[in-house]
């Protein structure tokens, strides 16, 4: 298991919009809530009769004691009865009674909800945990990648959610149509498809076939794509054009602006007076760099804590940063500067030609590395890991991360299989890095994450899935290193024991039953 990041820049904490996340029981008490409810709660004995008999489910595995699982579960409830209309059931199941079922579906933390299809098919729901979010991804996978629309169809599906694309195609255009259909299957969850070949229904929207048109709910209404018919470029399209020209980072839309793949700047707000004034100040800004960089206001109330993700000072706004979200590089604006469009526009304007540094935070690079295991800080991180000619095994970590003090002592021991070893030594190293102190090339997600850097291919790390024994990881090395190194060594086996009469054990060496939840982790 992974302790799992709750600020960084994933944003995680999203999630929470606003409520308190417990780790373990509530101490508050709780009042009873004996109304009916939408939610299906299901047992081992019921739920696969269940999943086999409808043919699309929404299966929430919790928690009671779960602080993340009681902020979802209205917002879960809200959706239940949303979607019970649409014949979309969600149901919800106690891992604390049905350990052996939540085993079986790979449940390591709470809540994990997960989409069926059939027994045979499961996926993570990749949704925000609020109510509309639900609906609208849940509303989307009971859809075909693509709905084919005619005049009495397409009327009610331009506005059947917030972004939908229409193409207007020619039935007998089999490359135009497969194009589309494969860029709509990789973002079904994103977003609705249609199609029609009614040419009188292209004409009438003003479009010549072949034609894709996303109409909106905000900004501009309607969007022509003029690229090539590309599954790709279709893709891109849909991504980039769906995006407000100021919107509002917050649990519904980050994952799109993050999806986006274009940086994102955010301007964080304490009010809706300095929203309205600083939005209008930067309009003309982001209006001139649409398509090449997102402009969203946040909430410095609900999440000023991101701001230090973004090398920001919390608590001092209003405060204005880019961020290259794929590269997870970031470029904070001076906070004791005003911000105007005319300031705002040259930062923008100097980032856009490269003339602007990046803010990297690190800790001091150490004066020696003390010890088998490297330290890595950003500003040694290229040298050490990317242009190092050994294979470099780096765990990246947190220090208030149970798990990672658990792996601690083993990855240790790990690192002197290699350093006490001369010849080992000069091609592998085994390094770790504090993900919350240093700003990191890749995107962390939980702790700990390892990964490993081969010689001469470090463009493609590898990451560590297996389990977290010393033989593992050095096997790991092995097998994904470019120099093969086989450091481990298995211990002896112990000599074998005389029997002796057991003796009763007394009451001190009787070992304890486990709890339940022990070894489960709350995951965001």
């Amino acid at each position: 298991m992974k302790c799992f990041k709750q600020l960084g820049a994933l944003a995680l904490f999203f999630f929470a919009a606003g409520a308190t996340a417990h780790e373990g029981h509530d101490h508050a008490e709780e009042a009873t809530d004996t109304s009916p409810s939408d939610v299906h709660a299901l047992k081992t004995g019921d739920f696969k009769d269940f999943i086999a008999t409808h043919p699309l489910v929404l299966a929430e595995f919790y928690a009671p004691w779960c602080g993340h699982c009681k902020a979802l579960a209205p917002e879960y409830e809200a959706a239940a009865t949303k979607l019970k209309e649409k014949d979309i059931p969600l149901v919800k199941v106690d891992c604390t009674e049905e350990q052996d079922l939540c085993q079986e579906f790979g449940v390591s933390g709470y809540p994990t909800v997960k989409v069926f299809r059939g027994l045979e098919s499961n996926t993570p729901y990749n949704g925000a945990r609020k109510t509309d979010a639900i609906v609208s991804y849940m509303t989307k996978q009971a859809l075909p990648a693509v709905s084919i629309l005619d005049k009495d169809t397409i009327t009610a599906f331009k506005t059947a959610d917030k972004v939908v694309l229409i193409a207007y195609l020619d039935a007998d255009d089999k490359e135009a149509t497969e194009a589309y259909t494969k860029a709509a299957t990789a973002q079904r969850e994103n977003f609705l498809f249609g199609t029609t070949t009614d040419a009188a229904l292209a004409k009438k929207e003003g479009v010549k076939i072949p034609a894709i048109v996303m109409y909106k709910a905000f900004d501009d209404p309607k969007i022509v794509y003029d690229g090539k018919l590309d599954a790709e470029e279709i893709e891109q399209f849909a991504k980039t054009a769906s995006v407000p020209l100021i919107g509002e980072v917050g649990p519904d839309t980050y994952a799109n602006y993050m999806a986006s793949g274009i940086p994102l700047a955010y301007l964080f707000v304490a009010d809706d007076e300095s929203k309205t004034k600083l939005s209008a100040e930067i309009r003309p800004i982001a209006e001139k760099f649409k398509g090449k960089i997102n402009f969203a206001t946040i909430d410095a109330v609900a999440f000023g804590a991101h701001a230090s993700n973004l090398n920001l000072e919390a608590g001092k706004w209003p405060a204005f940063a880019i961020q290259e979200t794929h590269k997870n590089v970031k470029f904070p604006y001076d906070q004791d500067a005003e911000i105007t469009e005319k300031a705002i526009a040259k930062f923008v304007q100097d980032y856009s030609e490269g003339k602007i540094e990046p803010s990297i935070k690190s800790e001091p690079i150490p004066e020696k590395q003390e010890g088998p295991v490297h330290v890595v800080v950003a500003h040694n991180y290229k040298d050490l890991v990317l242009e190092s000619d050994k294979d470099v095994l780096l765990e990246y970590y947190a220090p208030w991360c149970g798990h990672c003090k658990n792996l601690a002592p083993k990855y240790e021991e790990l690192a002197k299989l290699y350093f006490d070893n001369p010849e080992f030594a000069s091609k592998v190293i085994v390094a770790k890095v504090d993900a919350t102190a240093n700003d990191v090339p890749d995107e962390i997600q939980g702790f700990p994450t390892i990964k490993l850097f081969p010689a001469g291919k470090k463009e493609a790390p590898v990451e560590y899935q297996g389990s977290r024994t010393v033989e593992d990881l050095a096997n790991f090395i092995r097998d994904n290193g470019a120099y093969k190194i086989d450091a481990y060594v298995p211990p002896p086996p112990e000599p074998e024991e005389k029997e002796e009469t057991p003796k009763e054990k007394t009451e001190e060496e009787v070992p304890k039953e486990k709890s339940k939840d022990e070894d489960i982790h709350e995951e965001l």
